[in-house]
Order: C-alpha cells, then structure tokens, then sequence
C-alpha cells in the first residue's frame, strides 16, 4: 500500500469504528431505558427504529452529495453531528428528548457509509485488503462502544455515560477536516460489471440527473442487490436490537458484579464478528462474490433455526452458538459491498452506495420495530422463526444473481 492508501484507511477505520461503536452502544442502554422509562419493547423499539430508520434512509442524499463534493469532508462533518447527538442524547429529558438525539444521531451516522465506502472504492488500490480493515475496524467499535458503555454504566449513570461517548466523535471530525487525501488515485482499476453506463452520470445536484442515474442503476442487476441488502439489514438489525436483552436470562451464570450478564456475552459476540468481517473481506478479492454470499446467508438462516435450541443447552452451547451467530453475521458485509462495487461504475459510487444502506439501515431499521413487537406477541422463538425465513430469502435472491450473470457472461462470450 502507497501512502495515499494508508491515509485513507487511516481516516475511514476511524469513521467506521466510531460509528458502530454509537450504533451498538444503543441496545445497552436500552437495557436501561426499559427500566427507566417503563416502555413496552414495541414502543421503545419503534423509537429508537427511528433513528435507525434515518441512519439508512439518509444515506441517499448523503450518497448524493459524496459523487458533487467528495468524501472526506461529509466524514468530517457526519463525525462531529454524531458526537454532538450523543451529548445532547445525555441532556434532553425524557422518552421525547431521547428520540430527538437519535434522530438527530441518524442523520449524522448515515453520512459515513457512502462516503467511507465509496473514497476506498475510488482512492484505494487494493480495495479488497482495505474493506478487510475497514470491516475490522467497524466491529471493534460494533465489540468495544458496547464493552466500554456495559463499564461505564458501573460507575455513571447512562446520560453522563452517552456525554462521553460524544466527545470522541467531535475529536475525530477535527481530524477528518484536516486530513489530505487523493479521492480518486484508483478510479479505473476496478471496472464495473453489468452495471450501467458511465455515460450515465451528470451533476448529481439536479433532479433529473439524479433521475436519470437511479434509473440505469435499479434498470441493471443493482436492482436485486438492493433487497438483497435490504434483507440483509432486516436480519441485522432485528437480531440485534434486543440481543442483550434477551441473552441474560440464557446465561446460567453468576457474576461477581451486578450488572446483566447479556451485555457482556452480546460484546463478546460482536468481536468474534471481527474475525467475520477478515474473512469475508478477503473473499471479496476473489470476484464473483454471489455464491459465497447465498452461501453465507444460508448459514445465517441455519444459526437463527439452531440459535434457542442450542443455547438451551448450557451457557457453554450459547457461547458458542453466539460466537457463530457473529461470525456469519459480519461474514456478510464485505461481500454485498463488493458486490455493490461489481455492479455498479466508479462515477457513481457514491449514489449506489447511497441507496445500498437506505436498503441496509433504513428499510433495515423496520427489523428493530419488528422484533420489538414479535417479543411482545410471542416471545424469541416468533422472531427466531422469522429472521431465518428472511435469510433464507436473501439466500437464494444471491444465488439467482449468480446465475443470472454467469448466462450474461456466457451470452457475452
């Protein structure tokens, strides 16, 4: 790697683990809130989905304006919104105020994935190795923001604690706005394939451009990678947003301090993802990253079928259980963001990964009001039930991609 591609990694692991780390901080302090606040888990997963909601559903616009003024400076600015959020999260009264921060945390978050997703995509030259990075980093703040909030929350109560958490953020985006880079030293190395024209793009500041970009991209195969994505997110975000919750009364063990077992086995279980996260970044530079994806989230429906059975079997079977849970669950990323890559052009990167996580956090933010409210009819087993049929669905939608553009290459040649 030259030094231009070390800059940029350097500034998107950044971006990227600070972002995880206020995205999963969330479910630990919700352990708190449901307590406090005295909500019914529809309500308070209808509240915070909102948030998620805008963490997804912003990243449109925020593709949009990646492609006119660059990455680094919508880094810079979704870093600072971030930290700022968090500490008025920590200062705004009651179930309304703690709706407005995430709101307000929503739109800042989902500046980053377009922008960190599409400068490694454009800036970096070996841009599998930098989305291995890029995912590592994403999930030791996906294990650490949760692992750091559990020990917080033993010597502060849960407002000073989301102060605190801000302050790093605001720090970082000092730092994005001064950081140099080249945004485009790779553009031309990795071509896309059955995507559309680059002729395609124009100002993407105009509404018939915007038009006009969206309509070959969704008129192309992108079209199933986005509700692949969108399944993906569902999954994702419905197995997570209660998972700490629901993983304490599975652990038949006492700890010697007084606090719910589950955040610590939840943090555990987001590490292991780090080594998911490698893996699949690696087979990403393989190409033709389909198959491995339908494979990987056949996986992800077999451990949603397995996951309360096995875990009844002892808290040493939820471990493990939870660390295969982990592993598959962030297997997945790198894989449908190099397939984006693959079906899109460079020159509009940014706008498809825009719409990539409007699928993956904003129609995906549904999963957190979804589980919510399958806990309250049924209980685990209901929403267990469900995440497998969606994974399965993401599952065989990848295998038809494969097969649909082996015939197109075949047709080709």
């Amino acid at each position: 790697m030259n030094a231009n591609d070390r800059s940029i990694i350097a500034l998107v692991t950044t971006g990227h683990g600070l972002v995880h780390t206020y995205e999963l901080s969330i479910p630990i302090f919700m352990t708190v809130w449901l307590a406090e606040l005295g909500v019914a888990e529809a309500t308070l997963g209808a509240v915070v989905g909102g948030g998620y909601f805008l963490f997804g559903a912003g990243a449109l616009p925020s593709g949009i304006l990646v492609d006119r003024f660059g990455s680094r400076r919508l880094i810079a600015c979704g870093l600072a919104g971030m930290g700022a959020a968090f500490v008025l999260l920590g200062l705004l009264p009651g179930l309304w105020g703690l709706g407005a921060a995430l709101l307000a945390w929503g739109a800042a978050a989902s500046v980053y994935h377009p922008a960190g997703l599409a400068l490694i995509s454009t800036g970096v030259r070996q841009r599998g190795r930098a989305l291995a990075y890029h995912g590592i980093a994403g999930n030791v703040g996906i294990a650490g923001g949760p692992l750091l909030t559990a020990l917080l929350l033993l010597a502060f109560d849960w407002a000073t604690v989301a102060v605190l958490l801000g302050l790093p953020g605001l720090i970082a985006a000092a730092g994005a706005w001064r950081a140099s880079v080249d945004e485009t030293a790779a553009v031309g190395r990795h071509d896309a394939t059955d995507g559309p024209s680059s002729t395609a793009s124009a100002n993407p500041g105009r509404l018939t451009a915007l038009w006009r970009q969206t309509r070959h991209l969704f008129a192309s195969g992108f079209a199933g990678v986005f509700v692949l994505v969108a399944l993906s997110g569902l999954y994702y975000r419905g197995v997570l947003t209660f998972l700490p919750d629901l993983l304490t009364p599975l652990v038949a063990v006492d700890l010697p301090i007084d606090v719910s077992a589950g955040r610590y086995v939840y943090a555990g279980l987001l590490a292991v993802g780090i080594a998911g996260q490698y893996v699949g970044g690696r087979l990403s530079d393989r190409g033709g990253t389909e198959w491995v994806l339908a494979g990987a989230l056949g996986l992800l429906s077999l451990v949603a079928v397995g996951f309360l059975p096995v875990a009844g079997w002892g808290t040493g079977a939820l471990l493990i259980a939870s660390a295969g849970l982990g592993f598959v669950l962030f297997l997945v990323q790198p894989l449908y963001q190099a397939t984006v890559a693959e079906y899109t052009p460079p020159d509009t990167r940014g706008l498809s990964y825009g719409y990539t996580y409007l699928g993956v956090f904003g129609i995906g933010a549904a999963g957190a009001a979804l589980s919510g409210g399958l806990l309250q009819l049924s209980g685990p087993p209901l929403l267990f039930g469900a995440l497998a049929g969606i994974a399965l669905l993401g599952a065989g939608l990848s295998a038809w991609l494969a097969v649909r553009r082996a015939r197109r290459e075949t047709v080709r040649s």
